[in-house]
């Protein structure tokens, strides 16, 4: 089933990002290191199930670490929940969508994960998310 599953917001900084989300009913609920993509995350999650992972980068030379550089803290991309990966990712680039992995990454968790270029999709980097 396709849902979106979560907000990715960069942050210089998750411990002084927390108190905010958590002032709008938002606990934090998990997160670590993913070491591939030079981020640290933690999730937060409210009663509705509604989930933000907040994105640290670990350097300045990493997606989110130039992110911010870039464009500044604040969204990153939204994540959608699919079944299949793989499946998506061909179905997308059969359709000439711009893809900026067409294969699966590994996330954070172990879950399957791949990037939609933002060229492709009104200017808004989609991260696709399958759960192993």
């Amino acid at each position: 089933m396709t849902k979106i599953d979560h907000i990715g917001i960069a942050t210089k900084s998750i411990p002084d990002a927390i108190p905010f989300w958590e002032a709008l009913g938002f606990i934090p609920s998990g997160g670590g290191l993913v070491e591939d993509q030079g981020v640290n995350v933690r999730y937060l999650v409210n009663e509705s199930d509604t989930r933000i992972e907040l994105l640290e980068p670990t350097d300045s030379d990493t997606p989110v670490g130039k992110f911010i550089q870039k464009k500044g803290v604040g969204i990153q991309q939204l994540a959608i929940s699919v079944d299949d990966v793989s499946e998506t990712i061909s179905k997308l680039l059969e359709m000439g969508i711009r893809m900026i992995n067409t294969e699966p990454q590994i996330g954070h968790g172990g879950n399957k994960i791949a990037f939609v270029h933002p060229s492709s999709s009104g200017g808004v980097l989609i991260e696709l998310v399958e759960y192993v």
